[in-house]
């Protein structure tokens, strides 16, 4: 069986290279084509537009970081409402951009490019952090904060009490955990973030899309080959499944789910 080629995972690529647009502009992108086509992507930039301004309008003469932090989640959280959602977390909603301004809740990641996209309309340049399993966004080196909660200042035994949250303590906080990550490496979060919430869901085609979206911008993720051939599996292509499945384990040979993998491989020939 032949892949098709989808105009989607194209057109997004496309985007995703495109140096004329931003960060919220390829959000919002990412939306329009995944879940919502008739999205009007200048309306959400006027509305983030407005946030910020408002922000700018309340806001004193003082520009230490400090004040402008405080004043910045006393807007975002207290007066607006914004907030990281715990109650329905693995919502596929949560990591589309147009969702999180509408219903004012998010993931770490959605919750974080529009804090940092904010925070520049009141001269604050704040770096959106690819820390494991809950992206933060920092000011300077001392100063990491939690947009999913309120933007709380974290020290390093809070960050740690997040790995361990996440990780089952097997994960020790390391400096480079704090580094700032480029446009495509969050588009690249979000997209994945995307994949494991319609597999939670069920929703096999899309979170296909998902994994294909990611493949076209990095072709040799052995993590997104690995999904690529359990999601072609589960949609009773097993042709491509077992490329894709053996494939991983090429590059991958010491994987530890080397054993799930192999009889994924064996069911798949057995049915076949």
């Amino acid at each position: 069986m032949e892949e098709d080629f989808d105009p989607f995972v194209a057109e997004w690529v496309s985007f995703v290279k495109n140096p004329n647009f931003n960060l919220v502009e390829k959000c919002l992108k990412f939306a329009q084509i995944l879940e919502y086509p008739d999205l009007n992507v200048e309306e959400y930039i006027k509305k983030i537009n407005e946030i910020g301004m408002s922000l700018k309008e309340s806001l004193s003469d003082v520009k230490n970081p400090t004040y402008l932090i405080s004043m910045l989640n006393e807007h975002l959280f207290e007066n607006l409402g914004f907030s990281g959602d715990d109650n329905d977390y693995y919502n596929p909603k949560n990591n589309f951009l147009n969702e999180v301004i509408d219903k004012k809740v998010g993931l770490p990641i959605t919750i974080s490019i529009l804090y940092a996209e904010i925070a520049k309309f009141i001269g604050l340049e704040l770096k959106i952090v690819g820390f494991p399993s809950h992206v933060l966004v920092k000011y300077n080196e001392e100063m990491i904060l939690d947009p999913f909660y309120d933007g709380r200042l974290l020290d390093v035994d809070d960050l740690q009490e997040i790995l361990d949250t996440n990780f089952g303590g097997e994960l020790e906080f390391q400096p480079e955990f704090l580094d700032e990550i480029s446009s495509e490496q969050i588009l690249i979060r979000l997209t994945r973030n995307l994949k494991n919430s319609y597999v939670q869901s069920f929703v096999y085609d899309k979170a296909l899309r998902c994994v294909n979206m990611v493949l076209a911008i990095e072709p040799e993720s052995p993590e997104d080959i690995r999904d690529k051939g359990i999601l072609e599996e589960r949609l009773l292509h097993p042709e491509i499944a077992l490329k894709y499945l053996n494939k991983y384990l090429e590059i991958n040979p010491n994987a530890e789910d080397v054993d799930f993998i192999l009889e994924l491989i064996r069911s798949i020939k057995t049915k076949n």
